[in-house]
């Protein structure tokens, strides 16, 4: 099992493409806290929040990052805003859809989040009862197809963020 910093150093080193599922209603993240907290009360977002530093350092040097969040409506207060985020990542040329459960049942789909990179290398993410990160699982290459086919049935069933969000927003 990888720890966060272990986990991190693989954006670093992946050559082509990182693709994310997510699945969860809140993430506990304690670097994300206090901008939480300022989201909540009504208070602006920084600078970032309008061109992803982090996604950029990745798509500047020719990388793909996308991503499918799977979640039901109405949001939590966390989805908002994670969600409201989402705009400065895109922004920064990270490719973003939507699965809303709420709007259309999709099988096939695991009810955990994973990375996959490269279409090599596949993690399954491992989160507490609070959503906090407790560390990230290499699966065996036997389970690649799987996680390929997990990747592919998002795809295809997620509406681009943009769309999503005008209707919701």
């Amino acid at each position: 099992m990888l720890s966060a910093e272990e986990f991190g150093l693989l954006f670093e080193t992946f050559e082509r493409t990182a693709f994310r599922l997510e699945t969860l209603a809140v993430y506990d993240v304690e670097e994300e806290r206090e901008e939480f907290e300022a989201f909540v009360a009504g208070k602006p977002m920084p600078p970032e929040w309008h061109d992803n530093p982090w996604v950029r350092s990745m798509t500047n040097r020719g990388k793909s990052v996308s991503r499918v969040h799977v979640l039901r409506s109405p949001l939590t207060d966390y989805l908002r805003y994670e969600l409201s985020a989402y705009p400065g990542n895109i922004t920064a040329g990270e490719s973003i859809g939507i699965v809303d459960l709420a709007e259309q049942e999709v099988s096939g789909l695991p009810d955990h989040d994973f990375w996959l990179f490269d279409d090599t290398d596949a993690y399954r993410m491992h989160y507490t009862e609070a959503g906090q990160f407790a560390g990230a699982e290499l699966l065996a290459s036997d389970r690649l197809a799987d996680y390929r086919r997990y990747r592919d049935t998002a795809q295809a069933h997620a509406v681009p963020f943009a769309e999503y969000w005008s209707r919701h927003h």
